[in-house]
């Protein structure tokens, strides 16, 4: 039998009607915007995870130093001098880069799991949920609940007095505890947004 095609299709297939085209192009188009949306919302939560894993990296070196060095070295001063540096110490900490470091790398963990949610591996996700929830609870509430509750009795006494050597007491044993847990946490912290990256880089 003869092959009988229409004069229409044949029209169609060397003329595309320009609807056709439109389509076709808007198609490509929406497509090609949401390759670049999903490759700038990844680009935006490695970025945020790496900066998680740095601020929490910085938190338990400075942790780390006082659990170490200066509670140590403090310890063997008398106990008025002590008071005294210690005050001063805390007075001097709370400034704008501290607290940004400080505050920012838990920002970052949730940023980084909110943009890269529907972008990023499960097991990325899974190491930024565990890492940014033990820098939350290990650093940032324990510091919150217990070292700034400390930190503000120290403040309140004088450090010739006798109130202020028994409260020094009290503070050097409980704040050095509390500073060792915020210590580990965000050396384990760190651990965990680092192999969030690495599984993020073995995925990508």
């Amino acid at each position: 039998m003869p092959n009988h095609v229409s004069e229409d299709r044949i029209i169609f297939r060397k003329h595309p009607p320009r609807k056709y085209i439109a389509g076709l192009r808007v198609g490509q188009s929406i497509a090609g915007s949401h390759v670049m949306n999903s490759q700038v919302m990844t680009t935006l939560a490695l970025s945020l995870l790496i900066s998680a894993a740095l601020g929490s990296g910085m938190m338990a070196g400075l942790f780390c130093a006082f659990s170490n060095f200066v509670m140590r070295a403090l310890s063997r001063l008398p106990p008025t001098r002590a008071i005294s540096a210690m005050q001063s110490i805390n007075e001097v900490i709370v400034r704008p880069a501290f607290l940004i470091v400080f505050l920012g790398t838990g920002v970052a963990c949730a940023l980084a799991f909110g943009l890269g949610w529907q972008h990023l591996s499960k097991d990325t996700l899974a190491y930024v949920t565990a890492g940014g929830a033990v820098y939350a609870l290990g650093s940032i509430a324990v510091t919150i609940a217990f070292n700034v509750p400390l930190n503000n009795r120290l403040a309140a006494v004088d450090p010739e007095s006798k109130e202020g050597v028994k409260m020094w007491q009290v503070y050097l044993t409980k704040w050095t505890r509390w500073n060792h847990v915020r210590s580990i946490a965000t050396i384990v912290s760190t651990v965990l947004l680092l192999l969030a990256l690495l599984h993020a880089k073995g995925s990508a």
